[in-house]
């Protein structure tokens, strides 16, 4: 980039001022690039740079292209709303950023995306950053993921944290997340929520209960214990008319999909209901997708597949591949993933075309317990590794969001679905735009030793201490916006962190407790269980 390309003032227009949403472009625009250094906004003298914006269809849809009409004058086109919103994501990512002065994209050309579906999952429970951070703090996280090329958002209203319909905490999640889903849709989003097939509050009957004893596999297909059995003509009842009330408190919100889950939590053991997956499963999940439609016409149902024949074949594949050879039309799609490789049933045999295939990354909880308890997790190998499995059969899919600490996974993800964009490309532009340009290889290090380090049972050697090395020189070179910013302490603090137990035989010390104490800040963690909330420590240990 060429020193004479540095601006010290900017004026931005939209030719189409009469589109509703123009200000509102403007506003991202502004408010992204004044975060990252002093510039004064407005034509100030002939030195200012003048950045247009423009709707233009025909450039593919959700696409945009970055163009230079003259010196001093660059264009950013969209195909559509959210077209231009990626285009100036784009350029906010890859321009550069001095105290005073600003340095213009130097990138040029179109781009398009390759799949349709590219969507995030917030997992909407457990105290998470999702449940309790202010809402504006989630809002504004959700705008920063959607200058990546997200363009779908869904949720999980969590029965299971409540006392029954008329419970008051109930009520205020619900405004919550419709909250969040509105603010998705003003966006351009396309907005969903999930329900399991079989889901109940806290206060279900005893005596309506799902059998989750599911031998063998009750390990890895979970279940609160409060879900109910279809199969019993009361469970049945009570699980549409839990249903039922959902749908109705957001059906003042235009929903555009809804998934169906098998597991993880829900399904049901029983001799009626087993294979769930294959048997029970489908009879209520019909029953409540056209509940759905009462509410949503064009709602669009997803089945997942979560867990299905997770430990050895029960014929759930098979039966709803067999209810997919029929046409059903009230399915939309199919979800399928797992926690380690991707499923083989989906790769091994095509599933009708009408039936679009996304996956369900599982950016969160993979090798750390608590989640996000050291701090960021950034996985990208193994996300790569699992995308190539799939890749040839997916039209896009909701990484799963337990919240900010695997911010990195969720961008690496939304790369591969806009277009195969390889992890170090992608982590060069997220490190040298949050960070600076000067420290992207001494970061790009360290993630790669912090991913081999990633375990369940910690693990670390030598290498252990090169990251907090290689992290602790980017750190000196970082403006004290970006060092203190909480995308980088919880990348820093998981180096030292991780330096911290090598010392002590992969066990926390007291040296510890003031970083498990910033993440849980950074998290809004206070109040999270467990397994979302860094270590509490007390006299050395655990409480």
């Amino acid at each position: 980039m060429n020193e004479e390309k540095n601006y010290q003032s900017i004026e931005v227009i939209l030719a189409e001022q009469d589109v509703p949403w123009a200000n509102d472009l403007i506003g991202i625009f502004q408010r992204h690039l004044s975060k990252r250094c002093q510039i004064q906004w407005g034509h100030h003298s002939t030195a200012s740079l003048l950045v247009e914006l423009a709707l233009e269809p025909g450039i593919g849809v959700e696409g945009f292209r970055i163009e230079e009409v003259s010196s001093g004058c660059i264009r950013i086109v969209g195909n559509d709303k959210l077209g231009l919103r990626y285009g100036i994501g784009k350029f906010l990512r890859t321009s550069r950023y001095l105290q005073d002065r600003f340095i213009p994209s130097p990138w040029r050309g179109t781009s398009v995306p390759a799949r349709k579906v590219r969507g995030i999952y917030f997992a909407t429970h457990f105290h998470n950053f999702y449940h309790d951070a202010p809402i504006d703090q989630v809002r504004e996280y959700l705008e920063e993921l959607s200058l990546w090329g997200y363009n779908a958002l869904n949720i999980w209203f969590d029965m299971h944290h409540y006392q029954g319909i008329d419970d008051p905490e109930a009520r205020v999640m619900i405004e919550r997340l419709k909250l969040l889903l509105g603010t998705a849709k003003q966006t351009g989003f396309n907005i969903g929520f999930a329900i399991l097939a079989n889901e109940s509050f806290a206060d279900s009957p005893i005596e309506l209960r799902a059998d989750q004893t599911f031998p063998g596999t009750r390990h890895v297909r979970g279940g609160y214990g409060l879900e109910l059995c279809p199969s019993k003509p009361a469970g049945r009842e009570l699980i549409l008319k839990n249903i039922q009330w959902e749908f109705a408190v957001f059906s003042d919100l235009k929903i555009d999909f809804l998934w169906i889950w098998p597991y993880d939590q829900g399904g049901c053991g029983c001799e009626k209901c087993r294979p769930w997956g294959g048997n029970a499963f489908l009879r209520i999940a019909e029953e409540e997708a056209a509940l759905a439609r009462k509410f949503w016409p064009e709602v669009k149902i997803y089945l997942s597949t979560w867990l299905f024949d997770c430990v050895k074949p029960e014929g759930e594949w098979e039966g709803l591949h067999a209810l997919l050879e029929k046409n059903p039309d009230w399915v939309g799609g199919v979800i399928a993933d797992s926690h380690t490789d991707f499923p083989h049933y989906p790769l091994e045999h095509d599933l009708p075309e009408n039936y679009p295939l996304l996956n369900f990354p599982e950016i969160s909880m993979w090798g750390m317990n608590p989640w996000g308890t050291f701090g960021a997790n950034p996985a990208p190998l193994r996300f790569e590794r699992l995308w190539n499995q799939a890749k040839d059969k997916l039209q896009g899919g909701f990484p799963y969001s337990e919240g900010i600490f695997e911010d990195i996974n969720k961008v690496v993800v939304s790369r591969f679905y806009w277009g195969d964009v390889p992890w170090q490309e992608t982590l060069r532009e997220y490190i040298a735009y949050e960070f600076s340009p000067h420290v992207v290889e001494d970061v790009i290090m360290a993630i790669k030793i912090m991913e081999q380090n990633q375990s369940r049972q910690w693990m670390g050697d030598s290498q252990t201490h090169d990251a907090y090395f290689y992290m602790k020189r980017a750190e000196a070179s970082l403006s004290s916006k970006a060092r203190t910013s909480w995308r980088w302490r919880i990348l820093f603090l998981r180096s030292r962190i991780e330096r911290e137990l090598l010392s002590n035989h992969g066990k926390p010390t007291e040296n510890c407790r003031p970083w498990f104490e910033e993440l849980t800040e950074i998290y809004h963690a206070r109040n999270a269980q467990e397994c979302v909330k860094p270590i509490q420590m007390k006299y050395g240990n655990r409480d």
